[in-house]
């Protein structure tokens, strides 16, 4: 039951304290236009991202993890043509993405998997 309890503690580190520490990175960085899109997709995406990112992690698939880049990616191809919108998904990806690995390697060591 105690590895439950680590297992959702980690997962509710990663999504909630993720989004924080990216919002907060890309709060460094000057914005000269934002793509508008759906109300919060971008937060619900990055909860997904780092969800998934943990999880392969724990089963040991950190293939998958650049699957998940380049899905994003694909969606956002054309927007990424615009230098400064491309720049701010990067680092936004990259901050996402760093936050969730971290968690994910301190739970796969947690539950002896590294």
């Amino acid at each position: 039951m105690k590895w439950i309890f680590v297992i959702l503690l980690h997962y509710v580190i990663a999504l909630v304290g993720g989004h924080y520490f990216t919002r907060m990175v890309l709060n460094l960085i000057p914005v000269e236009s934002k793509s508008r899109g759906i109300e919060r997709a971008g937060t619900i995406i990055g909860y997904l991202e780092r969800a998934l990112i943990i999880s392969f992690i724990v089963l040991n698939e950190y293939s998958l993890i650049g699957f998940i880049v380049a899905a994003k990616s694909i969606a956002r191809f054309e927007e990424l043509k615009e230098r400064s919108f491309a720049e701010y998904f990067i680092v936004g990806t990259l901050a996402s993405t760093l936050f969730a690995v971290l968690v994910g390697l301190f739970l796969a060591y947690y539950l002896g998997e590294l």
